[in-house]
């Protein structure tokens, strides 16, 4: 083989080498763009629920999207914003009476990210509400524990969830 031949091989070989190592870093540099974006989402969505904001909390999810799953599930962004508004209503209620209601804190623990496509992923987790103290005679207290699957979806270039299941059968 002659010294040309050789020498093209050998250009042939890093341009093909440093094209793919682009596109991976580049594919990359995007998933993890994507995973901040979602752990932003994911906290949004828990800030909403602990602090009784519906209209921020339904904001977190797809027009269509719903918590739960079969007959019993709150599905669409008024039904959701709903739902939500009632729980931060409560906690202004009781506060005008001048009662103090232990606040709710809602925790995710053990996440995985899996990325079904570019605009699709499930976030799997193990999930914590706490009741938080309230006073010397009402220490915290463990209100829910479980599992979740939540399902996103990219709309418009933004992260949502499709569907938040909080007792998946798999």
């Amino acid at each position: 083989m002659s010294r040309t031949r050789i020498g093209i091989a050998i250009s042939l070989v890093c341009a093909v080498a440093f094209v793919s190592t682009a596109l991976f870093a580049q594919d990359n540099s995007a998933r993890e763009k994507d995973r901040a974006e979602i752990e932003e989402l994911m906290w949004r969505y828990t800030r909403a629920l602990d602090t009784g904001d519906g209209a921020a909390y339904a904001a977190t999810y797809t027009v269509d999207g719903q918590f739960g799953a079969g007959a019993t599930a709150t599905k669409g962004r008024d039904a959701l914003k709903k739902m939500v508004d009632g729980v931060g209503d409560g906690q202004r209620a009781a506060a005008a009476k001048g009662e103090t209601r232990a606040p709710l804190y809602h925790m995710t623990a053990n996440s995985w990210l899996e990325f079904v496509d570019k605009d699709h992923a499930r976030h799997h987790a193990y999930y914590l509400t706490v009741s938080g103290a309230a006073g010397q005679n009402t220490p915290p207290r463990v209100v829910a524990a479980g599992r979740s699957v939540d399902h996103l979806e990219r709309v418009n270039g933004k992260w949502l969830i499709k569907l938040r299941d909080v007792a998946p059968k798999d």
